[in-house]
């Protein structure tokens, strides 16, 4: 990775463990400025001070936020545009897992939540940092989508669907901000051993079903995918190298996209990694 987004300042929410929290290194490794949020403001502030230690205090801020409340977006915003001048963008790593079952048997007030979190917390994020994106006519923004955006996840629809819908916000909003110079990109990690793979254990097959819960423990005897690759993925599309890339479903595991530069016209020009319908002339079937 080259040094371009050195100086810059990003957003990282759900930075505190996991996933979030190697972004969050990758970023200031790389020389941005970072800022933290998570819902824990004890997590968090301690994250900051490890990161203030290592990579120096004036680059690494942080506050405890709830993405899914709208007041707290519009604070967190908002200090993070006081503290990082040269604002750059944000990803959008904050989710749970949601209830585990069929959707008959979990809670609704637990599903609606997963969506708040997932889905409306990422488009208040996006919706309260594109107005200073646009006033810089450039910016880039990462949601973070996973396995469930593109297959049925049973016994965990809330996730799924959240999931889904953040990729296709993902695709319209890249579509909106296209004449701004935002690109607007949408991460798969690839199976992560984090806290989600736990929270799948302790549930139990019962919960969650037997395959995916014996995938899910081979994925913990196997280590899982890795997490610093998807975070160099985030990274990769902070940077200018990804310049023009946008409206995208990248894997972090299972796509070449350190190679997309040289592919960037071709690449825009088609629906590859992206939600379509499949119609059946698609799959050679003449059912017309």
């Amino acid at each position: 990775m080259s040094n371009s987004i050195h100086g810059k300042g990003v957003i990282v929410t759900g930075a505190s463990l996991g996933l979030g929290h190697a972004v969050a290194r990758a970023c200031l490794r790389e020389g941005a400025d970072v800022f933290l949020c998570a819902r824990d403001k004890d997590a968090i502030e301690s994250v900051r001070a490890k990161f203030a230690n290592e990579f120096g205090a004036p680059r690494v801020f942080a506050m405890g936020a709830d993405v899914s409340d709208p007041a707290s977006v519009r604070d967190l915003i908002d200090q993070a545009c006081q503290r990082l001048p040269n604002l750059l963008g944000i990803v959008n790593n904050a989710g749970v897992l949601g209830p585990k079952g069929s959707l008959e048997s979990v809670d609704s007030t637990e599903w609606m939540r997963t969506i708040q979190i997932n889905l409306f917390g990422t488009m208040l994020c996006c919706q309260e940092v594109l107005p200073i994106l646009r006033r810089a006519k450039y910016g880039k923004i990462v949601n973070l989508s996973g396995g469930g955006a593109t297959a049925p996840m049973p016994n965990l629809s809330a996730y799924a669907a959240s999931k889904a819908a953040v990729v296709r916000l993902t695709e319209t909003l890249a579509v909106e901000c296209a004449g701004d110079h935002i690109d607007v990109n949408a991460v798969a990690p690839g199976a992560l051993n984090t806290r989600m793979l736990r929270e799948v254990l302790e549930a139990g097959p019962a919960a969650v079903g037997k395959p995916y819960y014996d995938r899910s423990i081979r994925q913990k005897e196997e280590g899982g995918a890795s997490i610093e690759r998807a975070a160099g993925l985030c990274v990769f599309l902070l940077s200018k190298e990804s310049d023009g890339i946008t409206g995208k479903l990248i894997s972090a595991v299972w796509d070449p996209w350190e190679q997309l530069p040289q592919r960037r016209d071709k690449l825009q020009s088609t629906d590859v990694y992206t939600l379509r319908r499949i119609v059946p002339k698609d799959r050679g079937l003449d059912w017309e």
